[in-house]
């Protein structure tokens, strides 16, 4: 992409802020220019969210049938998978994948609970608090969080 065809497109995602893209300059040589945003980014990325927010959701349907425990919301909510939250608190996969099943949930130790709540940044008791579905589980979040960063 030439230096002067980097997008300048007012976008959702960048609220104003610009980010640094990589162009060819006059001399061909690739120069930093800043951008206000590109939209087929800012659909990508908005696409990406209700897609992870569709999943957190059947999650939260699973939890409430009781088929699954309130850790696959929280792995869900903080984008982890089975082997990543093992990594994170020194499991065997195996045991984050048994953990995941209601049942064996209930019967944790508080001490593993307090394993996986440092995880998630939590207190331990909220590991069992699961949002309703009707209250936007992730597009709040994101809209806070993005605000309450300028």
């Amino acid at each position: 992409m030439r230096k002067n065809d980097v997008p300048q497109d007012e976008t959702k995602m960048n609220r104003g802020e610009k980010e640094i893209m990589y162009a060819v300059d006059e001399q061909g040589r690739y120069v930093q220019v800043q951008s206000r945003g590109w939209q087929p980014k800012d659909v990508a990325n908005d696409q990406a969210w209700q897609v992870i927010e569709e999943d957190i959701v059947s999650e939260i349907r699973m939890i409430r049938s009781g088929k699954r425990s309130p850790l696959a919301f929280h792995m869900k909510k903080n984008l982890m998978n089975e082997s990543l939250l093992a990594a994170y608190a020194d499991l065997p996969r195996w045991r984050v994948k048994r953990h995941l099943r209601a049942d064996i949930f209930r019967k944790l130790d508080a001490k593993l609970l307090d394993r996986y709540a440092d995880i998630f940044g939590i207190a331990a008791d909220e590991l069992q608090n699961i949002p309703d579905i009707s209250q936007g589980i992730y597009n709040d979040e994101i809209k806070f969080r993005n605000e309450s960063a300028k």
